[in-house]
């Protein structure tokens, strides 16, 4: 689940092995899901891949450290650097405040309940950056498009396949237009992506072609 901003604001979270991990083959999932709870200590980690050039560009890792009615808060730390910082997420996984970004209502690129092959939804949200006023508009659609088991060095997970586009526009300059495309694989037993691939486009051009993958997960140990 992990970190990157431009117009299009790709925003990608990471971290460094913390308490108790789980690994092995995940439940089947059904034709929908509910969510698993969260609580504070639970955590996932990611290697996030630069795929133009084929390295790992970072390790990171997401825990959460409050979970109230209506958000989560999470804690990300970048391995074997001073980089970390606070998300705030709804309850499905959209983002609504990320350091100096806000996002009205949230930033379109959680899941909705319930995830069903063919399911889809649209999204329109303004993201206002506090430091230096600058607003940027971003208009997307998500779909589900099917069911998908992968493995990791987490384990073998089976996931639903979500197709996301959106562009995201400079409001103070117009013609500064990043296309991306994003497919996510989403487990709801872990609560989170298990894997997930963005591309973004400038003037029709690739410049980003990431992907992250999860490494490792749990809980809070007791």
């Amino acid at each position: 689940m992990v970190r990157g901003h431009l117009v299009g604001l790709i925003l990608l979270l990471g971290v460094t092995p913390a308490l108790a991990e789980e690994a092995g083959t995940n439940s089947a999932v059904a034709g929908h899901a509910n969510l698993q709870q969260l609580a504070p200590g639970d955590h996932w980690t990611y290697d996030e891949k630069d795929e133009i050039s084929g390295t790992i560009r970072q390790t990171r890792t997401d825990m959460v450290t409050d979970v109230s009615k209506n958000e989560i808060t999470v804690r990300y730390d970048v391995a074997n650097t001073n980089r970390s910082g606070s998300i705030i997420y709804d309850h499905s996984w959209n983002i609504v405040r990320d350091g100096p970004f806000r996002y009205l209502p949230n930033n379109g690129g959680g899941v909705q309940l319930p995830l069903t092959p063919g399911a889809q939804w649209k999204f329109a949200i303004d993201v206002i950056n506090s430091q230096n006023g600058q607003t940027f508009r971003r208009v997307g659609t998500s779909r589900v498009t099917g069911q998908e088991s992968i493995t990791t060095t987490a384990g073998t997970f089976e996931t639903f396949v979500i197709e996301t586009t959106y562009a995201g526009k400079n409001n103070q300059d117009p013609t500064l237009v990043n296309q991306i495309t994003e497919r996510t694989w989403f487990n709801p037993d872990v609560n989170h992506w298990v894997r997930r691939n963005i591309v973004q486009r400038q003037g029709g051009h690739i410049v980003r072609n990431n992907t992250i993958e999860l490494t490792a997960y749990g809980r809070k140990a007791q």
